[in-house]
């Protein structure tokens, strides 16, 4: 049987230091790679033939080489170069004559800036990992970063990709330390002492090990691997950790770094030691060589070459064609490696997961994970790749940090060798409560004293670390004010000042070039306008007690009492009958009369007097709370604004007043106040002249600021003027500080806690004292005394529902007790109306057996009998009607007789012989004789 022929495919293969170091590390991989590739697929027709060239960490040697393995050997693709700088120039020359470029340790992101498609790069993009710090920096709040990089290709490719993460998460980058790669330890040491006079203590160390191993030597030797700082490094060191010797390991105890995720399967751990022998048989003057990710990307990208090779197939093509197809063949491949799952986007390795550890001890540790989807994470679990958090900062695994701290740095310190604070404080004439300025004319020595002062070194006090500072004047030679609040807050953003304390209100026109605590002091802006008494220029005082709404609805309340007193009442009471206008006049006198409980009816009823119990406590609770109100109006002083409307004040032309420099005015311009309406002043003092004159007399008729001020100006002369507002929203007084500033968010924490405690309310008496003339005169509360329905609501529901109570248990009383009248189903219309009217005719009537009227009857019979012939019920003689019933079928008040539905009243007197008149018996009459019905009809 004949054996298959193979197809030897020539690759070029561009490495430094092939004699020693990495270079043989990665060629004894790449070896390896294509020995196992073809051991498992022995059937392949193609075979890569290895061209080594050794570009002699040079640009130029990479670049010869290449141009060699293209021209004479006349080489399919190239594994290689080992740097990003000699990778750039082959990407060029790939292009050229289209033979495809891959390379496993070029990390740079600006290599895939070209957008080649015959350029590979197998080794993670050092852009993807930029993220993974920012996270890092996120989780602990630190809010300055310098990174500290190789000043060549590698270390500035990915310095454009760290900032836009970091001011993505609103971290600033003050300084960018750039070191070159032959810089002498005289240089590191410069740039390191540089580095120490800073506020910010987190460094982002991106180069070589090579480089930097030299770096945390010196920063170790001039302390600055003590408790405090904070060095965070990218995956080029931690990558390559293992083979650095223990001195220098010793060196960067506490860094913390970013490595790339290699996971532990059974496929990698066979092959550390297969290769190993391997490297050592090849190699045996190399002794404890460290295999590092670089190589398993080398192992990985012969691979994949080789399997994209056998795809192309064998078939001749011109090497353009076939360049165009290994390109492609390469774009889709998609294998488990041995650094991990290996797939390609835009010609870049997909590796997005990264492991974060800490040196310590002889080596490092991992304290946690990174991956896009779940950010940081503090273990990994094997079995389905799923991560778990834990409650730890950072959701980290605890740290040792630099000086064997196990407490997280908080990224920044005022420098020992450095200045104070220079606190920039405004310079003012009035209003100096807030902030006031005194000097020594002895000494020249500068006193700042104030309220704001007052709550920023209480704020100072509480911060857990001490803060020097000094306070410095806004100020000309003069001593006057050297420009607006405005301007002062610029120069913290020029740099002039780190800091500003003062009645400094938070604008969002400001915080554009600077930052804000959180405010200390109320919001908004208020205005402060003249009162005046009112006791005795109104004649109508007596309706103020009462609002609008309660008088209607008390009167409303009224008529209905009396209407609900007439009906309980009507058919058992003298009183409430008569003549209709007698009656409405009777039943509103009623219950209008209970308002001085003058009324002179009898109630009789018990329902009637259930509701006079509820409507006498009503009426009780009313008039007692009108006499004391009526009693405040005339005797209290009622003190009341000249206006309450900043409109009003627009629409009547009147002036208004301002506090000179502050931003008031251009508020009051763009409500629309003109010019020559609006008056600026600097003291209370110029503020109460203009507002005694009036606005008419050339004064002001309201002094317009933000709500502080006013409430100080109000209790300096608590007797003339009252605040209305806030009539404008702001958000209140605050301290500034630069953009991102680190001692941000400790002041502002800080300014929480002495606001939510007693330390304001002391500072707040100490220097917002009333005026003298307002201890032995308290200012008068501005309310309004007039009592609304909201306060009397609940007694109206109570009364009204007492008396819709009543009324239903009449009405269901009276009509159970004439039922016979309308149990009967009428026949027509007209029917139904006639049983209507006449329940509302007995309703008229006078019901004799109620104990009013039967006295009367009974008084009627002895004074009419004296043989008492009509008063004994028992007498044989006794005419009056044994039931409701017998009478109600037989009487009528004014002797009505119903007959076919019409009404008549005889002449005279009664007939001595009884006519029944009863309408259930004329109904049923009627249903038994319908034509004569119909004919009185």
């Amino acid at each position: 049987m004949a054996q298959n022929k193979t197809i030897p495919v020539n690759v070029g293969l561009v490495l430094d230091d092939l004699d020693s170091g990495d270079g043989k590390i990665w060629l004894s991989c790449i070896k390896l790679a294509l020995s196992d590739f073809y051991a498992s697929h022995a059937n392949y027709k193609t075979r890569l033939v290895l061209n080594t060239r050794d570009s002699e960490k040079s640009v130029v040697g990479a670049a010869a080489s290449a141009v060699d393995l293209i021209e004479k050997v006349k080489v399919k693709a190239i594994l290689g170069p080992g740097t990003s700088m000699q990778a750039g120039f082959l990407i060029n020359l790939g292009d050229q004559v289209h033979v495809p470029t891959i390379s496993f340790s070029a990390t740079s992101p600006s290599l895939n800036s070209v957008h080649s498609s015959y350029f590979f790069q197998f080794a993670q993009n050092d852009s993807s990992q930029v993220k993974a710090i920012s996270s890092i920096v996120k989780a602990f709040g630190w809010r300055l970063v310098v990174p500290v990089y190789v000043d060549n290709e590698f270390g500035e490719g990915v310095i454009p990709f760290l900032t836009d993460a970091l001011e993505d998460i609103d971290v600033r980058v003050p300084y960018r330390s750039a070191i070159s790669l032959s810089a002498t330890d005289g240089q590191i040491l410069e740039e390191l002492y540089k580095l120490m006079t800073m506020q910010t203590r987190v460094f982002i160390v991106h180069m070589r090990t090579d480089l930097s191993s030299r770096l945390f030597a010196k920063a170790r030797e001039i302390g600055m691997m003590t408790e405090g700082y904070v060095w965070l490094t990218t995956n080029g060191i931690p990558n390559e950790l293992r083979s650095l010797n223990s001195s220098v390991i010793s060196s960067m105890q506490g860094v913390l770094g970013i490595q790339t995720y290699v996971p532990q399967t059974v496929k990698l751990e066979e092959f550390m030691p297969r290769w190993k022998r391997q490297f050592q048989q090849d190699n045996p003057t190399i002794i404890d060589a460290q295999l590092l990710v670089f190589g398993l990307w080398a192992y990985d990208s012969a691979f994949a070459l080789a399997m994209a090779v056998e795809e192309v197939g064998t078939a001749s093509f011109e090497v353009s064609q076939y360049g165009r197809k290994l390109s492609h063949a390469l774009s889709s491949m998609r294998f488990k490696g041995i650094a991990g799952d290996f797939s390609l986007v835009d010609g870049q390795l997909q590796s997005s997961t990264f492991q974060i550890v800490n040196v310590n001890g002889g080596g490092t540790r991992v304290v946690g994970f990174w991956t896009p989807e779940n950010g940081l994470m503090n273990k990994l679990n094997s079995t389905n790749t799923s991560f778990s958090s834990t409650s730890n900062k950072g959701n980290l695994a605890p740290i040792m940090w630099p000086g064997d701290s196990l407490t997280a740095p908080k990224g920044w310190q005022i420098p020992a060798n450095d200045k104070k604070l220079r606190i920039g404080v405004p310079v003012k004439v009035g209003f100096t409560e807030f902030v006031k300025i005194t000097k020594d004319p002895s000494t020249n020595a500068i006193n700042v004293t104030g309220f704001t002062i007052d709550v920023f070194e209480a704020a100072v006090k509480v911060l857990p670390y001490p803060l020097p500072f000094e306070f410095i004047p806004f100020a000309k030679l003069d001593g006057t004010s050297a420009g607006t609040y405005s301007d002062l807050c610029y120069q913290v953003y020029l740099g002039n000042y780190d800091a500003v304390v003062g009645d400094t209100t938070i604008r969002a026109d400001r915080s554009l070039y600077v930052d804000f605590t959180m405010p200390f002091t109320e919001c908004g802006v208020a205005m402060a306008v003249p009162v005046i008494d009112v006791r005795s220029k109104n004649a109508w005082v007596f309706l103020k007690p009462l609002t609008w709404e309660l008088w209607l609805t008390t009167s409303c309340v009224f008529v209905l009492i009396g209407f609900v007193m007439w009906v309980l009442e009507h058919r058992i009471n003298e009183d409430f009958r008569g003549t209709p206008s007698h009656q409405v006049g009777t039943s509103i006198w009623f219950s209008f009369s209970t308002m001085v409980f003058a009324q002179r009816e009898r109630v009789v009823s018990n329902l009637a007097r259930f509701v006079m119990i509820i409507w006498v406590f009503v009426v009780l609770i009313l008039t007692q709370s009108y006499t004391a109100s009526l009693t405040s109006l005339l005797t209290v002083q009622q003190l009341q604004p000249t206006v309450t409307d900043i409109k009003d004040l627009l629409r009547k032309g009147e002036n208004v007043g301002y506090l000179t420099g502050a931003y008031v005015y251009d508020i009051l311009k763009q409500v629309g106040f003109a010019d020559t309406k609006l008056k600026g002043f600097k003291t209370m003092e110029e503020i109460d002249e203009a507002l005694s004159k009036g606005s008419a007399n050339g004064g002001i008729a309201a002094i317009v600021d933000e709500t502080p001020n006013m409430k100080l100006f109000v209790a300096k002369f608590c007797s003339k003027y009252t605040m209305i507002g806030p009539i404008f929203e702001t958000a209140g007084f605050g301290f500034v500080f630069p953009k991102r500033s680190p001692l941000l968010p400790d002041v502002s924490q800080a300014v929480l806690n002495v606001t939510e405690g007693e330390v304001i309310l002391n500072i707040e008496n100490k220097w917002f004292k009333k005026g003298d003339n307002c201890k032995d005169n308290p200012t008068p509360e501005l309310s309004n005394n007039s009592l609304g329905l909201d306060s009397f609501w609940g007694l109206f529901l109570i009364s009204g529902v007492a008396s819709l109570l009543s009324l239903i248990i009449f009405v269901v009383s009276f009509l159970y007790r004439h039922k016979h009248i309308l149990k009967h189903p009428p026949d027509s219309k007209a029917l139904t109306w006639r049983k209507i009217r006449s329940m509302f005719e007995i309703f008229n009537e006078r019901d004799f057996n109620s104990r009013m009227f039967k006295s009367s009857q009974q008084r009627d019979g002895i004074a009419g009998n004296p043989d008492n012939i009509a008063g004994d019920a028992n007498s044989p003689n006794n005419n009056w009607p044994e039931s409701t019933t017998s009478f109600n079928s037989n009487q009528t008040d004014a002797n009505f007789e119903f007959f076919g539905g019409q009404q008549t009243q005889s002449p005279g007197q009664a007939s001595p012989e009884i006519v029944t008149t009863d309408p259930a018996t004329i109904i049923a009459e009627m249903h038994t004789t319908p034509a004569t019905a119909q004919e009185n009809n």
